[in-house]
Formats: structure tokens, sequence, C-alpha cells
């Protein structure tokens, strides 16, 4: 054999080894950035878990989509597909930001905003990443971004650390963002916040109705009714179910429905240090599941407005975690697991 055929064998060899390592999953959680798409890819022994994005459309970073441990997508898809509820386009994946700072809206924007409603909008302007870092057991991404008024002013700088893990086949998130005030910032009393998930039609409530939601600049928003194939039920710590969870206050809430055979659990768990803890629920049965530590009139209009206010230098720290189950889980485990997220993080 002749030098140059050995060479083309020993290149077809090394072509055949990449091919096969490209195709064998990487095991443990992997966190792939690819900013030149704006996205960075969580996957657990290979399969999809979810992905940071920010694109401009949504005026804001997200975690899109979320998959259980079955492979079994639980938020609503982006955009929506055929026969999926559109509303509320900003609704996508997972998400954190609120309608009312300094009176600029940061919840409702996005690429449908008109432009005579824009300057009373606010962005999250995506600024950097500062580790993206893979593992056997758990996976860790933080990134900074900037909240930007309608009027161009940046109010807070943010620096969120995502640590991605997994439980037997549950799948896991811990969301701790902390926010420095750039000026004297108020977050006013409202309803609209905080940490969001927009979730599959499944999971919503089977007792959903047709409404017309107003935000706190007086726009309305239609609701249809329940979604064929609604199966959701949410349930909180201090045992309100359904429609019951909605505006009651609680150290967790889950969210439980069934997709032909497949059952699976979205819980969410607030922290003992986070502000007003514990947070109220503003879970919708629409499919709206969503964590307010900061609206109390919107949820409790007998009370006095809450206005929680961050002065110029001040820092605030929200710490979150999701946990996506298969199945369901007993009150006496979701405590559990609050326990153990209170204790984790201090």
């Amino acid at each position: 054999m002749n030098k140059s055929a050995a060479l083309g064998l020993l290149a077809a060899g090394f072509l055949m080894m990449g091919t096969m390592f490209a195709e064998s999953p990487a095991k443990g959680v992997q966190v792939k950035t690819d900013e030149a798409r704006r996205r960075v890819d969580i996957t657990i022994d290979g399969k999809p878990f979810t992905s940071y994005l920010w694109p401009e459309a949504l005026a804001k970073p997200v975690l899109y989509p979320l998959v259980d441990g079955d492979g079994v997508t639980l938020t609503r898809h982006w955009p929506p597909k055929a026969g999926e509820r559109s509303d509320h386009p900003h609704h996508v994946g997972l998400w954190f930001n609120y309608s009312n700072v300094n009176g600029f809206d940061f919840w409702n924007n996005s690429e449908a905003i008109k432009l005579d409603r824009r300057a009373k909008m606010g962005s999250i302007v995506f600024k950097k990443i500062d580790v993206a870092r893979s593992g056997a057991k758990s996976g860790e991404l933080v990134t900074e971004s900037t909240w930007v008024t309608g009027a161009g002013q940046p109010v807070f700088d943010e620096t969120t650390r995502f640590v991605f893990s997994t439980m037997g086949n549950a799948r896991v998130i811990d969301r701790i963002a902390t926010l420095r005030a750039l000026d004297r910032v108020v977050f006013n009393d409202d309803k609209d916040g905080f940490l969001g998930i927009r979730v599959a039609s499944w999971l919503e409530s089977s007792t959903a109705t047709g409404a017309v939601f107003v935000d706190s600049h007086g726009v309305e928003t239609k609701t249809a009714g329940a979604s064929p194939d609604a199966t959701g039920v949410y349930l909180t710590s201090e045992g309100k179910k359904g429609d019951d969870a909605w505006g009651t206050r609680g150290r967790w809430c889950e969210l439980t429905g069934h997709n032909a055979d497949h059952t699976a659990t979205i819980a969410i768990f607030d922290h003992p240090q986070n502000p007003n803890y514990p947070t109220w629920w503003h879970a919708r049965g629409y499919g709206l599941f969503a964590v307010n530590p900061v609206g109390r009139t919107g949820f409790e209009p007998k009370q006095s407005p809450l206005n929680y206010t961050l002065e110029k230098g001040q820092t605030a720290v929200f710490r979150y975690r999701i946990v996506l189950y298969t199945g369901t889980e007993t009150p006496e485990q979701l405590n559990k697991e609050a326990d153990a997220f209170a204790a984790e993080y201090k």
C-alpha cells in the first residue's frame, strides 16, 4: 500500500470516528452556547430539556421549550400551533419580568405591540454569558441583562444564575436573579408578574371560561373557554385547589394534567429569603402559571398597595425552583422539596 493510500485510509478512519462521536449522545447535563443564533441549548444525556433564548421579537430572554423526562413538551408552542390559544403573544416558555416598573410595562412587550404603545413598554436586553458549564449531575448558566424602559433609560442590571439538574426522572431548574437598581425603581402594585410559564393546552384547566383581562394600561385581552384537551389542576401548599389557587399565597404551587396516557406535573417553589415570602400565585386556568411577590392589591383588593421599592444601588434577589415531574407528587414530597430548596440557597 503506498503512502497516499494509507493516509487516505487513515483520514477515512478519523472521519468515521468523528461521525461516531458526533452521533453518540453526550452524557450528563450539557450546556451548549450558540450566540450567533441567540441561544443556549440544555440537554440531559443528549435529550432536549430547554433552551435559553433572547430573540428580539420577545423583548426579553426566555427558557423555551420546557421538556420533561419522558420527552413531552409542557409549554405552549411558539408561535402557537393551529388549534392552540394565540392570546397573550408575550407568553413564551418561562420568563421573568413585571408589568409596571416606574410606570413602564415589561410584562406585555413583544413584537405584537402596536407602535403607539411601544413608548410605554420596557425591554430586557441580553448583555453577555458569564458562565456556561456542563456536568455529570448538573449544568450552570450565568447571564447578564439590562432592564431598559421605553424612554431608553436603564433601570436594572440583572445577573441570573440557572442551575439545571435531575432528580430521578424529574428535571429541575433553579433560577436565581439578582437585580441591581441603577436609579430609584418602584414595582408599582400590579397583578401581572413576575416569573411566568405558559403551559401546553392539555395543562390548562377544564373549568376555564372565556374572559377579558385588562392590564395596568387599560388594554384588554380576550381569552376563549377551555381547550378541548384541558385537564390541568392547580394545588398550593396551603391546600387551595383548582380555580381557588389564584391570588392566594403559598410556599409552592403545582399544576398536574395528562395528555393521553402521559401525566406530568410542574411545580414552582418560592424561597423564604425572597421578597414578601410566601408569594401570591397568579395561576390562571387558561394556561398562565405565574409567581408574583410584589402585586398584593391585584389579588387582595382591600389591602394597601405594596409598591416594592429599591433605591439606587440596592439589590434584590429572587430565587425560584421549577421542577418538571413525570406523574404526580404528594404534598408531603413537595414540602420536603421546598425545605431542600430553602436549605440549598441562603
